[in-house]
């Protein structure tokens, strides 16, 4: 396949990149990219690639923006399962391991052909930072910047005895479901449709969600867990996170759990800030922005 233009950012191009078969048949990701002007080909200060959390895929134009002002190559990497690489027959969103998100990097990064800025959103936050501890080509990641990475449940009490339970279920019935685990709240706080002032694609992230898969959630602890034990990363990290505003994960879980990472992480709060810290209103974002560059520029 060659680069096309994107289908739902003007302006973007979008790659599709070709996966073997899995457990649902055909499987695909889809590489993004804002093109560097001509003028500017040979002047590129760093590349960065971006991966989306759960429910979710890329459609954050004016981070691409900021990141192309700054001086970089900005990819952005709709997963398996998710956004542009949903395919009719597969489960959404779902996996049995996040290593099989691996391979999806490994292509983008094949594609890309130099040494990049990893950077993932919640789910893709884990998923990145646990790439660079086991992906083949984990050695281009010269640098993670972890946007409210997903490193625990926000449940306490029954709420987490339900997980577990889910977990355990998981191994032998991978498809079923619970339909009211995921609440509208979030995806209310950002559409331009209720309280938000974003317009993003309500079929690729959707109101209501899609469906968390029991053999999701047993991934999902799986990849907590070696987050929990540690992974002794050596490159550069930025991790941030919000407080209390942050409606999906517990803030004190993420600052917690990304001490985990290695030695060479920095930890930033931002109070008041949305999951997606670069969905936050506008004086927010700009922090966001400017600890963000200010931070890649001694890296």
């Amino acid at each position: 396949m060659a680069w096309q233009p994107d289908r739902l950012l003007p302006g973007f191009e979008a790659l599709e990149l070709a996966a073997p078969d899995d457990y649902d048949g055909r499987v695909v990701a889809t590489l993004v990219r804002l093109p560097v002007p001509e003028a500017r080909s040979g002047a590129v200060r760093g590349t960065v690639l971006y991966v989306h959390g759960f429910v979710d895929y890329f459609f954050q134009r004016h981070m691409a923006e900021r990141f192309a002002a700054e001086g970089y190559a900005f990819y952005a990497l709709d997963l398996r399962k998710h956004g542009r690489s949903l395919l009719p027959h597969q489960h959404p969103c779902f996996c049995k391991d996040v290593a099989e998100y691996y391979g999806d990097i490994t292509s983008a990064l094949a594609e890309i052909d130099t040494d990049v800025l990893l950077a993932g959103h919640s789910t893709g936050g884990l998923i990145c930072s646990l790439y660079k501890h086991q992906g083949e080509l984990r050695d281009r990641v010269r640098a993670l910047w972890l946007n409210s990475p997903f490193f625990d449940w926000r449940a306490q009490g029954a709420m987490r005895r339900k997980l577990k339970l889910a977990s355990f279920l998981g191994r032998y019935f991978p498809f079923s479901s619970d339909p009211r685990s995921v609440l509208p709240a979030y995806v209310r706080s950002l559409h331009t449709n209720w309280d938000g002032e974003w317009d993003f694609d309500l079929a690729l992230k959707p109101l209501m969600g899609f469906p968390a898969y029991f053999g999701w959630v047993r991934a999902i602890f799986e990849a907590h867990a070696k987050v929990h034990a540690g992974l002794s990363l050596t490159c550069p990290m930025l991790s941030m996170h919000s407080d209390e505003a942050d409606i999906v994960l517990d803030w004190k879980q993420v600052s917690r759990w990304s001490h985990t990472l290695g030695s060479n992480v920095s930890v930033r709060q931002f109070p008041g800030g949305l999951h997606d810290l670069v969905l936050s209103r506008a004086e927010i974002r700009e922090e966001v922005f400017r600890q963000l560059f200010a931070w890649t520029a001694t890296v």
